[in-house]
Parts: C-alpha cells; sequence; structure tokens
C-alpha cells in the first residue's frame, strides 16, 4: 500500500517531486520537482518541446504523472484531480473560447458554466476590470491577438481561482499588449493569487518573483533571477567593432570559453574560468573589436545552459 502524501503547507500552492511523464517511447518530463510560494508569480522557461505544457497540465488535473507525487493547492495531484480543476484558472496557448459570441456573451457563459450565482453581475464584473466593456458587444472572433488574451484572462478569473496556470499567453502579442498583461498579473498577485506562466521572452521572465528553466523535459535550475545569475560563476565580456561573426566561430571551442552569442551589434563571450576569460579578452583586444568586461544577464546563463547540455549530447 503506498504511503500517504505528507501535508502540503499553508503558504506553499505548488508542491511536486519526481514527476515524470511518457508518450510512447519519449520521457516529455522527466523528474522534476517544483515548488511555489502562494501569491508568488513563477516563471517557467525552456525551448519548444522541453516540456512545460505537459507539465501544466499535469499540475491542474489534465494528465496523471507516470511517476512522482506532490500536491496543487493542498490536493493530491494523482487522487485529486477534480478538486483542483476547480481552483485553477487554465489559459491555454490557443484561444479557447467562441469566436461567434461576444465578450459579454463568452464571460456568461463562463460563469454558468461554473455555476456562479449572478452569472451576468460576475461577466460585468470581469469587463470593467479588464478594460472591456466598450468592446462587450464585439464578436470574440473579431477581436486582434492583445484583445482576445485579455478576454482569455478575463475567462480564467471569472470563478475566483487560488491559482492561474498561463501557457505561453502572449506569444504573437504586440508589446504594448504584453505589458498590460502583465501589469494584471502583478496585480492579481498582490491581491493574493499565485501564477505560473509559461513565456519565452526574458523580459517576462524578469517580472517574475522566481523562474524555473526547463531543457528536454528535465529541470535545470530553479530560484530568484539573482541566485540564479549568481550560481551561474559566468564572467561575461561584450564585445563591440568588426569581424564578430568570424571572432565567434574562432572562440566557440576555445578552452574557457563557455558562451557566445550575438546580441544585436554586440557579442557576448562568457565562462566561468575568469582568469582564462580575462586571457582571452585581453589577446584579442584591437583597435577594431573594443572588449568590456559586464555582468552576466539572465539570457547569457540560459543560453550556457543550453550549450553545456547539448555538448554533453542531452
Amino acid at each position: 500500500m503506498a504511503a500517504e502524501l505528507a501535508p502540503a503547507a499553508p503558504d506553499i500552492a505548488i508542491d511536486v517531486k519526481g514527476l515524470t511523464k511518457i508518450f510512447g517511447t519519449k520521457k516529455v518530463v522527466d523528474d522534476l520537482t517544483l515548488t511555489v510560494a502562494r501569491g508568488h508569480i513563477q516563471g517557467f522557461l525552456g525551448p519548444n518541446g522541453s516540456g512545460k505544457t505537459t507539465t501544466i497540465r499535469m499540475l491542474c488535473g489534465l494528465l496523471t504523472p507516470d511517476a512522482g507525487e506532490g500536491r496543487c493547492l493542498g490536493y493530491d495531484i494523482k487522487t485529486q484531480q477534480d478538486e483542483i480543476k476547480r481552483h485553477v484558472g487554465y489559459m491555454t496557448q490557443g484561444f479557447s473560447l467562441y469566436r461567434d459570441l461576444t465578450i459579454r456573451e463568452n464571460l456568461e457563459f463562463v460563469a454558468r458554466i461554473y455555476g456562479l450565482a449572478a452569472p451576468e453581475d460576475a461577466a460585468q464584473g470581469a469587463l470593467e476590470r479588464l478594460g472591456l466593456t466598450a468592446r462587450a458587444g464585439q464578436l470574440a472572433g473579431e477581436l486582434s491577438g492583445g484583445w482576445k488574451q485579455r478576454l482569455a484572462l478575463g475567462a480564467c478569473i471569472l470563478p475566483g481561482p487560488s491559482l492561474l496556470l498561463l501557457d505561453e499567453p502572449t506569444a504573437g502579442v504586440d508589446p504594448k499588449a504584453r505589458r498590460d498583461f502583465w501589469d494584471e498579473i502583478h496585480h492579481l498577485a498582490n491581491e493574493g493569487l499565485t501564477v505560473l506562466v509559461s513565456t519565452h521572452y526574458m523580459d517576462e521572465a524578469e517580472r517574475c518573483h522566481e523562474i524555473a528553466y526547463i531543457l528536454d523535459g528535465k529541470l535545470l535550475v530553479s530560484g530568484s533571477i539573482e541566485e540564479i545569475i549568481a550560481n551561474a560563476n559566468l564572467s561575461t565580456w561584450v564585445v563591440t567593432g568588426t569581424d564578430l561573426d568570424a571572432l565567434a566561430s574562432e572562440l566557440k571551442h576555445a578552452p574557457g570559453v563557455d558562451m557566445v552569442a550575438r546580441f544585436g551589434s554586440a557579442l557576448h563571450v562568457g565562462g566561468r574560468d575568469r582568469a582564462a576569460m580575462e586571457a582571452i579578452a585581453q589577446r584579442h583586444m584591437s583597435p577594431t573589436q573594443r572588449w568590456a568586461h559586464d555582468e552576466a544577464t539572465l539570457e547569457d546563463v540560459f543560453i550556457d545552459l543550453m550549450t553545456r547540455n547539448h555538448r554533453s549530447g542531452q
């Protein structure tokens, strides 16, 4: 008989250990452990196909893990999936509301599905909160990406969930709509809502309280941005000037260099051996190429993580 799962700590929204999910012969999520505090915004990063969506679906009760255990909002992710679903708002990558209904009709429909006592009032409240009142009569299918995103968020928070799971919510949305969306996410978190959001954007990751980075189903790092950058121990140099492509090709396999990446008109070169990096910088400085020591960025760290894992054959 399996041991009973320990009760969840009251200040923890997500606490899972060893989550594993296999489809066919592919291990999509591999021994993933993650803890998210209540009221925090947890960024979930990784390239396409890294296992982010599968992990989110296990957390909200849509998929059962093949191995591992844990709790979401205090409920067992294996045996209490229905209870989890009643307290979670899940915003999928694709727009999932009815395109041939108006914004108001969509929100009232969602309110009725959740059995809210006054669906019209609940829908009106969501319209006002998210600035959708003037567009209430517009068909959802006619909305731009940013307005569809806002409507989808309104539908997610309508039943008053304790946890929001947002899967690439700002993909294909213009920068202003992204900023407005994140302002609302922070308002919700300040009110006590816990948010786990997957994203490709570094500027969005930097707006989270903590982040976790997943690659090929494995969780590589997690923590605050400051912790992750500090623990990477990268000595980073920014190179400007001419012939940067040739320099990048030369340095990619140079001893002591762990990361080389173009950022606009500059080249970022990093390594954990500070003395070796100092020597490389001194050796390559010239009138046409300027080397300047700088603080490592979050993107530097992630590029380094991907490079190291690809080199090791993962």
